[in-house]
């Protein structure tokens, strides 16, 4: 032990953690069932050198003042109690915990079997040994009040969100010193940041940043866990990604805000890196295990598992409330993000009864100050009974409409029947949001994270997950995807060129489609994993070497378009009747022969044709604007009558995705073929074309 003398005074019970001050730094630590809890000190080479006892305990909040402690230092906590897993218990002072609100670690969480706390022969004991040289440290940081973030603030109907893996999405990039691929250091690269802005998107997603561990089958496999789905301490950045800390966050974020374009936050509160009964004692399990987890009430050794991850957070009870809120504030305000996007959210709404979108923790973040303004996404699914709650969150989130994403495959697909499901997505979902007033609650995509990449899902049939560790066993087996023909990678020049053009369709029905859309990292590259589905194991580095101009260009027009058009990107739903008498309908479903659906065509086993023509009428400043959406999924070209536009109208052709450009170039790479006095057009096979209605010259009206 070091001679160093620290004074260990009763110190306050609020704020929870540590906080640095002029004379040390105050500890305070939630346990009800702890019966002490020792606050550790640490040299730079790892070493405890202090176990100091909080002496001061209010309610259930073990608290001290230790003076002279100061920035930099390397600190953990071990909490004292009973070892007893068939009340819930497992308090075992062997093991060295993280603070659960810890702002920093020395280094990334990496699993040792010093860090379980059980007996490997008898589970229902304590193992004695002692965790901490082998577990990572928190770091006491100074209490900064970074400025207010210059937030853009994008409407929601002006959002598109591209969803990023930091990693994966900068380690190939050749412009990018080596120190900084992988990292946020990397992303914020001028390179990187003009990419997104030509891109045109308004916000980027950001898988999980906070700092996580593997599970514990990996490290034997020889993998490790790539994506960040795996959390342990939720305010602190994971050092592996940002080795700069919240400095690294946060310098990235406003070097984005700069460019107009927000930040939003994939965050993980569902479930913990301390995994099931047989997991390891990290922080939580260790601090107090019947509180921070829900137990199987049958067997308070088993954990629920609503989550599929072997446990469940407790997200009803007030201590996992303060600690999400405290977490939350810390990436809004030190990190500067302009929202989040909350993973397996249904756990959220959970209590011992089910789910309720008024459950504590919700109302908790829609009533906080910092955190009620910001855009807020929920994956509104979970394992647990009643899990799907798509549609039933409160009104100010966003909600990820995975009914989108099969209804869209399925029609792509070719199979029968799917026009009715395609245009209620292509509506806005009303189905599923009317009760929160505007399509852009629901958060359109064809592909993300999880599942096949937009590449993928047009090159394989079949999931195939084998590097993975887990003989193709993981991953969902229900992907609506095809293969053209040939089962992955091919040369074949019209495979190619084929799966290409339905990568196309997919985007333009996702960018015209009512609703906010997210598009898939690396879909401008038609980016793959080899038909890995699940690849959160295995990182699949985005080749910026082997660009794919077509795409990326046609991203561009689609976004240009739907911005420039009202028609595309107004938030209300799609209804077919006319905003006044005498108007045209918001949208008219149109056969290829230009008449309107009827009951029996929505419902055809072999129909892939469908016309949608949009109107919005004059608004202030703007004027009307009109467009029609052609969408042929047959093998087979189609004579497709065109709709008289409004008077003193003409039809033009904006996009076909059948005669995507060669070449990426500023814009006339894209042609527009004007159809005045055209009453028909020859609509491709496997095509999206999308018109606009253009004024005619005053000499045509007369």
């Amino acid at each position: 032990m070091s001679s160093t003398a620290f004074h260990v005074g009763q110190g306050l019970p609020q704020p929870l953690g540590v906080q640095l001050d002029a004379a040390g730094v105050n500890v305070a630590v939630f346990s009800q069932h702890a019966s002490a809890i020792d606050f550790c000190l640490f040299d730079p080479d790892g070493k405890q050198t202090h176990a100091l006892r909080l002496t001061g305990r209010t309610h259930d909040v073990f608290h001290g003042h230790i003076a002279g402690v100061r920035a930099g230092q390397l600190y953990g906590l071990r909490a004292h109690g009973a070892y007893n897993p068939g009340a819930g218990h497992r308090f075992n002072p062997a093991k060295l915990l993280v603070d659960p609100y810890a702002s920093r670690l020395d280094r990334p969480i990496v699993l040792h079997l010093s860090m379980y706390d059980f007996d490997r022969d008898d589970h229902g004991k304590p193992d004695g040994m002692d965790s901490a040289p082998f577990m990572a440290k928190a770091i006491v940081e100074a209490k900064t009040e970074p400025p207010v973030p210059a937030r853009p603030r994008h409407s929601l109907q002006d959002t598109l969100i591209y969803e990023v893996h930091i990693a994966s999405f900068t380690r190939k990039h050749p412009d990018l010193p080596v120190q900084h691929r992988g990292t946020v250091a990397g992303l914020m690269h001028p390179a990187i940041i003009a990419h997104f802005k030509q891109l045109g998107v308004t916000a980027l997603e950001w898988m999980p940043c906070a700092a996580w561990n593997d599970e514990r089958h990996l490290p034997p496999l020889g993998l490790q866990n790539v994506w960040g789905y795996n959390p342990v301490a939720f305010a602190a950045p994971e050092p592996r990604i940002a080795p700069g800390g919240w400095q690294e966050i946060r310098a990235c974020v406003d070097a984005y805000h700069g460019a107009g374009i927000e930040i939003i936050l994939d965050v993980v509160f569902n479930h913990t890196g301390e995994s099931d009964a047989f997991g390891a004692s990290l922080n939580l399990r260790g601090l107090d295990n019947s509180i921070y987890y829900r137990l199987d009430p049958h067997n308070l050794a088993a954990y629920v598992n609503d989550t599929g991850c072997g446990h469940t957070l407790a997200l009803d009870h007030p201590a996992n409330i303060d600690l999400v809120l405290h977490a939350l504030r810390q990436w809004a305000v030190r990190g500067g993000v302009d929202g989040f996007r909350f993973d397996l959210a249904t756990i959220m709404g959970r209590s011992a009864e089910g789910f309720a979108a008024t459950a504590p923790l919700l109302n908790a973040i829609l009533a906080d100050d910092v955190l009620k303004d910001l855009k807020l996404i929920a994956e509104p699914w979970d394992i647990g009974p009643g899990g799907y709650q798509l549609g039933r969150f409160p009104p100010r989130f966003l909600e990820w409409n995975d009914q989108f994403r099969d209804d869209v495959r399925k029609f792509w697909r070719g199979d029968a029947g799917t026009l009715g499901g395609l245009a209620t997505r292509l509506s806005g979902s009303s189905d599923l949001f009317a009760g929160k007033g505007q399509p852009s609650a629901s958060l359109n995509f064809v592909a993300a994270h999880d599942g096949f990449t937009l590449a993928d899902l047009t090159a394989y049939s079949h999931k195939h997950n084998q590097a993975n560790g887990e003989d193709n066993r993981d991953g969902t087996h229900d992907n609506h995807s095809w293969n053209h023909g040939h089962e992955g990678h091919s040369r074949d020049p019209q495979i190619l060129e084929a799966r290409l053009r339905d990568q196309a369709n997919l985007l333009s029905t996702l960018l015209l489609a009512r609703g906010t859309p997210m598009l898939s990292m690396g879909c401008e590259f038609a980016h793959s994993q080899n038909g890995n589905n699940n690849a959160y194991a295995k990182e699949y580095p985005v080749h910026w070497s082997r660009p794919v101009p077509r795409l990326r260009s046609l991203i561009q027009r689609l976004i240009a378009l739907r911005k420039a058009h009202p028609a595309l990107h107004h938030n209300a739903f799609l209804s077919g009747m006319a905003a006044a008498p005498n108007e045209t309908p918001d949208v008219a479903w149109h056969r290829a022969d230009g008449e309107p659906l009827s009951d029996a065509d929505w419902h055809a086993p072999e129909a892939g044709v469908l016309g949608m023509g949009l109107f919005t009428p004059p608004a202030g400043d703007m004027p009307q604007d009109q467009v029609l959406v052609l969408l042929n999924a047959s093998f087979r070209d189609v004579e497709f009558t065109l709709p008289v536009p409004t008077f003193g109208y003409r039809w033009q052709i904006a996009l076909d995705t059948s005669a995507l450009p060669k070449h990426e170039g500023t814009g006339d790479e894209w042609p527009c073929r004007d159809l005045a006095g055209m009453n028909a057009l020859t609509l491709p096979a496997r095509a999206v074309l999308l018109l606009c209605a253009l004024q005619q010259p005053a000499s045509a009206n007369a």
